[in-house]
């Protein structure tokens, strides 16, 4: 009895052993997965599945998994040298939103979809903006957020990825040009001033001409406007009234005045 109490011993310590290798090929074969995230599994180094979320099984030694966000990412594109088509230098920076859609192409496509999304934003952000004015590009924004989420868009499909929105940040420019941007503000700004006035004084013009029409209908009306005058006049308090006499009153004068010396010869 003894003997063979002896010989279970190695038996049950191989047993404890195998169970013990088997707990931890189960431990280290089990993922759990978040909801925002998919597991890219490969089987002997061949695409396989995309899993997840949840807890998934993976055999040790013959599949692999590469995990993937499918949460929205904001890329901070950096400051870029850009030299606009009127050869104004600039200095300019983005940001960009974008998630991973397919998990597949974003693995299997591309090294570093991350790295090769923001490598894409920064050149397309050059060569979009230098084929534009300067002019345009600080008055027409949203036009250029537009275009450059368009063509990154078409770009990064293929790479299972997804742009959603890009933003222009901000637009440096150096001293001597805002000093020249603040000039030619100041000028626009003259010009309207001067184009106000004359279309004021064009319109004044006009409402006199109106008002004269009616007048040389209506002599008493004349009159009239000749009587409202004092009265504003004599409300100010002036100790000087300026009485204007009217044209037709002068022109009566000076015929009385040449029929007068017509008879005195």
């Amino acid at each position: 009895m003894e003997e063979t109490a002896f010989g279970l011993v190695p038996h049950l310590f191989g047993l404890c052993i195998g169970f013990g290798i088997l707990c931890f090929l189960a431990f280290i074969s089990l993922y759990v997965l978040y909801e925002f995230e998919r597991g890219v599994i490969f089987t002997l180094g061949k695409f396989s599945k995309v899993k997840g979320p949840g807890l998934i099984f993976v055999f040790p030694g013959i599949q692999t998994i590469m995990k993937v966000d499918l949460r929205l990412i904001v890329l901070d594109v950096p400051t870029q040298e850009v030299i606009s088509r009127d050869n104004v230098s600039l200095q300019v920076n983005a940001v960009l939103y974008f998630r991973v859609v397919d998990p597949e192409k974003a693995i299997i496509k591309v090294e570093d979809f991350f790295e090769a999304t923001s490598q894409l934003a920064q050149t397309t952000l050059r060569s979009v903006l230098g084929q534009h004015e300067l002019d345009v590009i600080l008055a027409e924004r949203e036009q250029l957020n537009a275009s450059l989420q368009h063509i990154l868009a078409e770009q990064t499909e293929a790479w299972g990825i997804q742009v959603t929105n890009v933003e222009i940040k901000q637009v440096d420019l150096n001293e001597s040009m805002i000093r020249a941007i603040a000039k030619q503000a100041e000028a626009e700004r003259d010009r309207r001033a001067k184009v106000i006035h004359a279309e004021g004084e064009y319109q004044a013009s006009q409402k006199l001409l109106d008002a004269a029409e009616i007048m040389a209908q209506q002599p008493y009306t004349i009159t009239l406007r000749y009587l409202q005058t004092l009265g504003m006049i004599a409300e100010e308090k002036n100790s000087t009234i300026v009485f204007p006499l009217p044209m037709e009153l002068i022109s009566l004068v000076e015929k009385f005045t040449k029929g007068g010396a017509k008879k005195g010869k």
